[in-house]
């Protein structure tokens, strides 16, 4: 037998801790007792595995472990004992429970903040430091952030349940933006070896596709599924045999993946008839009009800057000002987005795209030295591997 590799591992692991803790917060109805169980398991998996190899069923090594555990601690409190007992081996998770879990941690008693950094660690797997990356805060915040909502959780009783049609629409808003910064980690890793997981946005892409069967009329549901099937309609065309980017403008559109994006459109289409745009329908609109133009050339810049234009007034938020940057380079030129960019410099200053954008502002406008100082700046703020080697390249270039 060869040993499973870590990465093996690992993968194997992530793509089932999240099943695992819905399925025990669904039996022990209790939030961090759930959460001690998973970790319990991963711990015995990483311990056993190595040696005995990865078994044919993770999923219900893990759970018989789990819940073997969860009967020896819990064996004084007749109450979860109980449940645990009476429950059939292998339990089979319900396709919807982690769509459960999502919406039990983005619970309108949460703060906002807190209920997205709950989710993304313990329906997706994040890490603290992956999440932290994603809101550009610290880490101990996020873990703060973390500790208070487990807390709150179980404290306030707050039931393990999808919640009837009239109030769904008060968690709407955190459960999108769980799904987002899911595929957004998934869809270029901000932390780890790896320059991307397909595995983490294969979760995104399930979880909007399950939670747009729940709300077929809902616009931004339709949206972000959009959104995520438009990139990932481009993924044979987005790493060379390397894994390094190949940047849009560069990228064999013949391996786009034309049916998804057909899909997307109408997706789109028929999210704009109930005449309520979102964030998430923009932001689909802005990739379908790169997607949909059949070379870099015939691309609409125009279009996508009043798409950025609407986006900013329903959403303002300094990164998207930074993409709306982008755009308007092709339509009024470097200096005039040099500009905006420059204007973020406050707000942005540790995000790496901020000095990446910069410094391909400043190489168009022939100012190389600058942009070397900003291409370095760049390359010390990330550690996607991926990101390193473009920015190594355009450097060596320099």
């Amino acid at each position: 037998m060869i040993p499973p590799t870590h990465d093996e591992l690992a993968r194997v692991v992530r793509d089932h801790a999240g099943a695992l803790a819905a399925s025990l917060v669904h039996l022990v109805g209790d939030f961090t007792a759930a959460e001690d169980l998973v970790q319990d398991a991963i711990e015995a998996a990483l311990a056993h595995w190595p040696v005995e190899g990865i078994p044919d069923r993770p999923d219900a090594w893990l759970y018989t472990v789990a819940r073997r555990r969860g009967l020896d601690q819990l064996r004084r409190e007749h109450r979860y004992r109980q449940k645990l007992a009476l429950v059939p081996w292998p339990a089979e998770p319900q396709p919807d429970d982690r769509l459960r879990l999502v919406f039990t941690c983005c619970h309108p008693a949460l703060p906002r903040a807190a209920q997205v950094a709950l989710t993304l660690r313990v329906v997706c797997g994040l890490t603290t430091a992956q999440i932290a990356r994603a809101f550009l805060v610290p880490e101990s915040t996020v873990g703060q952030r973390i500790t208070r909502a487990k807390r709150k959780i179980n404290d306030a009783g707050i039931p393990y349940r999808i919640p009837s049609a009239d109030e769904l629409g008060d968690r709407l808003a955190e459960v999108l933006a769980v799904i987002y910064l899911l595929f957004n980690e998934g869809y270029l890793c901000s932390h780890g070896p790896h320059a991307q997981s397909r595995d983490l946005a294969d979760d995104a892409e399930f979880l909007a596709a399950l939670l747009h069967q729940l709300m077929p009329t809902e616009p931004e549901v339709a949206g972000l599924l959009a959104l995520i099937r438009l990139h990932r309609a481009r993924a044979a065309a987005r790493f060379d045999d390397n894994d390094d980017i190949i940047q849009l403008e560069s990228q064999d559109r013949s391996l786009w993946d034309r049916k998804a994006i057909a899909h997307a459109s109408r997706l789109i289409a028929r999210a704009a008839v109930h005449k309520r745009p979102g964030p998430y329908q923009l932001q689909a609109a802005i990739v379908a009009c790169h997607a949909e133009a059949p070379h870099w050339k015939d691309t609409d810049w125009a279009q996508i800057l009043v798409l950025y234009d609407m986006l900013l007034h329903l959403a303002p938020s300094p990164v998207t000002r930074l993409h709306r940057a982008v755009a308007l380079r092709y339509v009024t030129g470097p200096a005039a987005a040099l500009a905006e960019v420059d204007a973020l410099g406050g707000v942005l200053a540790d995000y790496h795209l901020f000095h990446a954008t910069r410094a391909e502002l400043l190489r168009g406008l022939g100012d190389n030295g600058h942009a070397r100082a900003a291409d370095e700046r760049a390359l010390a703020l990330t550690t996607n591997p991926a990101e390193r080697s473009l920015l190594r390249q355009r450097l060596n270039w320099a």
